[in-house]
């Protein structure tokens, strides 16, 4: 079994890493071809109290995030949020690495009494697990490379009244380009995103055949993304860009899709299409689609006949 510590403050992770102590106690730039872990990392899980935007390539780990993993072996930038269990394991797809990148560690009180304290919970990236980081084209990685640096120049240069703020804006600016960047990943992934909507599309009709629906009860969104092998964050953020809605939108569209099709197609009353689709009460039932389609299921019944 591994053992578990937690990491409360940047400096904890430097210890982990054998690099020398950070010039901030709040937020630390690290270059990662400095990094040198124990032979018994494998050994260890950690939960930190901090923010982590990493932008790595050709690391001699597996990073386990959650349940997924992720080799480090192309450049790629993950964002991790605090109070997240990760752990670390051995890559052999790498061999006689030179590890590169670096990793910007922020705790959350070096953004006391900012704005971007609060907001920083609206990225929802920070929300993605680690098979969804963001890939980086040349240009957009020189981008990100320029911006860490200022921040790091910014937090090591003489601190006054104004070193917070600049740091701040600057890491609201890359917060703000790594949006943009998601963006873009999720229009030129076109083709696989689309197969997840067709993937959604079957495995939410399938979810209503299921004649055990009544013991499930209504499909939830995190139920949907583990179903597609994706955070709820990453599923939403994409059907978003791509249709305009919500995952929660998308199971309430094909709950009315599938309720039309009993009220017109079938004798079975309110009652038992309610139960049928997973809704516990009718009048639940009732008031979900007259809120939805502006009309009670027995009036649609009647208007469709």
């Amino acid at each position: 079994m591994k053992e578990f510590k937690h990491f409360k403050k940047v400096s904890d992770y430097h210890k982990l890493a054998h690099i020398s102590p950070p010039e901030h106690p709040l937020i630390s730039l690290v270059d990662y071809s400095k990094v040198k872990y124990q032979s018994d990392v494998d050994d260890l899980k950690w939960r930190q109290d901090y923010y982590t935007i990493g932008l790595k390539r050709n690391v001699a780990h597996k990073f386990f995030y959650g349940q997924q993993e992720y080799d480090f072996d192309q450049g790629l930038m993950t964002f991790i949020a605090p109070n997240q269990v990760m752990s670390l394991g051995s890559n052999p797809n790498i061999k006689n690495n030179k590890p590169s990148g670096c990793l910007l560690l922020v705790h959350p009180d070096f953004l006391w009494n900012s704005n971007l304290a609060k907001q920083i919970k609206n990225y929802a990236f920070f929300g993605y697990t680690i098979n969804e980081a963001l890939f980086l084209s040349k240009k957009e990685e020189l981008m990100i490379m320029d911006l860490l640096n200022t921040i790091k120049r910014e937090y090591e240069s003489n601190i006054d009244k104004f070193s917070q703020k600049i740091v701040i804006s600057q890491l609201e600016l890359l917060l703000n380009y790594a949006e943009r960047f998601y963006e873009r990943q999720f229009i030129t992934r076109n083709i696989s995103n689309h197969l997840i909507l067709n993937n959604l599309e079957k495995i939410l009709s399938d979810y209503f055949k299921d004649k055990n629906a009544i013991e499930k009860g209504l499909p939830t969104v995190l139920w949907v993304a583990n179903s597609l092998n994706l955070s709820s964050n990453y599923l939403s953020s994409m059907l978003k860009l791509l249709t305009g809605q919500s995952t929660q939108q998308h199971i309430h569209n094909k709950l009315i899709e599938e309720a039309k099709d009993q009220l017109s197609t079938t004798l079975l009353s309110v009652s038992q299409i309610a139960y049928s689709l997973g809704f516990e009460h009718p009048a639940s039932f009732t008031k979900f689609f007259k809120n939805k389609t502006e009309m009670s299921p027995l009036g649609f019944r009647k208007s469709f006949n």
